[in-house]
């Protein structure tokens, strides 16, 4: 596969772990569902500024996809992710877990989380943020890493991630990392993937879009007319369907009146059959 160590289970995980430990080594974790692409890379440097060590996990991880979503799909390419870590640098170990693994039989346990995930994400994709949250928490548990890395693409998740760690009293510390983009300032998502050559030149307005709503709030236009505008042109930019357009507080995802606070602007919507995130700050 590569020169890179592989741990697929978590007694393999945390026997290296405790090896480094023991000779003073900061750990750093990056999760990642694989299909790794410029802007899980980022994530790997970013993470290696601040640990001495660094843990890739790569798992498709089955609880935050619905039944209808693209979890079969979903691309798995674990020689070649791990080709694309020894080639740049800066990992020291893949943890690569089987489902097995991670939910043996008889597992039943969930980890709900409120606060910052509440509406956007959820008002569409219910089951989410509680994958998300039960297996980011099994990450953490495993490797007890020091700092863990997540994207700022995924904005909401960040904060549902920084809001169970703060909750539980883990003591691993949350790092959000600056979304990498492509020449034409789509947001890098392994779900690029999926766009054919006329769905990809529509999806490159999202992050258009997103900026002339940033606009026409720094232009003083009502932040519920921003969000309608912002609507109302990815549509007419020839995306199939809308989820959202909002305004929200940077801190806590809250609805916003007015931008008296740090805000950001979310958006999610679909382009064929692929549904796209991107978000920026207000």
């Amino acid at each position: 596969m590569s020169a890179l160590p592989v741990a697929t289970t978590v007694a393999q995980l945390r026997a290296r772990i405790a090896v480094e430990r023991r000779n003073g080594a900061r750990i750093g974790l990056v999760p990642t569902m694989g299909a790794l692409h410029e802007g899980h890379l980022s994530l790997v440097h970013e993470t290696q500024k601040r640990a001495d060590k660094v843990v890739v996990s790569i798992f498709v991880n089955p609880t935050q996809f619905a039944p209808h979503e693209d979890f079969d799909r979903y691309p798995r390419t674990l020689d070649a992710d791990a080709a694309k870590l020894a080639a740049v640098g800066g990992t020291d170990l893949i943890f690569a877990p089987s489902v097995g693994e991670m939910y043996p039989q008889g597992f039943a346990t969930k980890i709900e989380v409120g606060g910052p995930s509440q509406g956007l994400e959820t008002d569409f994709r219910p089951h989410f943020f509680g994958g998300v949250a039960t297996v980011v928490a099994k990450l953490l548990l495993a490797a007890m890493p020091d700092i863990a890395t997540f994207g700022e693409k995924d904005y909401q998740q960040l904060l549902v991630v920084r809001r169970l760690a703060a909750d539980l009293g883990l003591a691993t510390e949350i790092f959000g990392a600056p979304i990498i983009r492509e020449s034409d300032g789509l947001a890098m998502s392994s779900r690029n993937a999926y766009l054919k050559p006329d769905e990809r030149r529509i999806a490159g307005q999202l992050n258009v879009v997103l900026k002339r709503v940033i606009a026409a709030l720094h232009n003083g236009e009502p932040i519920p007319a921003a969000e309608a505008e912002g609507k109302r042109a990815l549509l007419e930019c020839g995306f199939a369907s809308v989820d959202y357009v909002a305004v929200r507080d940077a801190a806590t995802l809250s609805p916003l009146d007015s931008l008296h606070h740090s805000a950001r602007v979310l958006a999610a919507a679909k382009v064929g059959n692929t549904r796209l995130i991107d978000n920026m700050a207000v």
